[in-house]
């Protein structure tokens, strides 16, 4: 499945709810069903700065793929790793860096948070594009 296809699907799915209320319950549930990640992974190496909570994306490289596993001390940010994770885990580090990740405009999401977690969703993708650009080095 592509990148696209899933930002589409995501689309879909938030386009059911119509209220903002539903639509971040809905994200703090895609947050809760995020496996946890294990407490050793969660050090100074994979925390992402510029995130006002906590937040750790940790990245494998296997078979030309990155694999991504991130947690997030905060209900809401937790469901946006969540949904970052989905489109991006599974792809070349090539799709990531061309990707476009319009799914946070499209469903709205970026006009209802905080500026704080505006920044930090930002600060997320750009080390996702980081992470991208290392392993496209290495495969390269």
């Amino acid at each position: 499945m592509t990148i696209e296809t899933v930002q589409a699907e995501i689309n879909e799915e938030f386009s059911a709810f119509e209220d903002w209320m539903d639509k971040y319950s809905y994200l703090i549930e895609l947050g809760n069903d995020l496996k946890e990640l294990d407490p050793k992974l969660k050090n100074d190496q994979h925390l992402i700065k510029g995130c006002q909570s906590r937040v750790w994306l940790v990245p494998e490289f296997k078979d030309g793929k990155i694999y991504f596993q991130g947690e997030s001390d905060a209900v809401i940010v937790k469901g946006l790793v969540a949904l970052l994770l989905r489109v991006v885990s599974g792809h070349t580090p090539q799709e990531i860096m061309e990707s476009d990740l319009h799914f946070v405009d499209d469903i709205g999401l970026k006009q209802h948070l905080s500026p704080t977690r505006s920044n930090g969703l930002v600060a997320m993708i750009k080390q996702i594009k980081l992470y991208a650009v290392a392993y496209n080095r290495i495969a390269g």
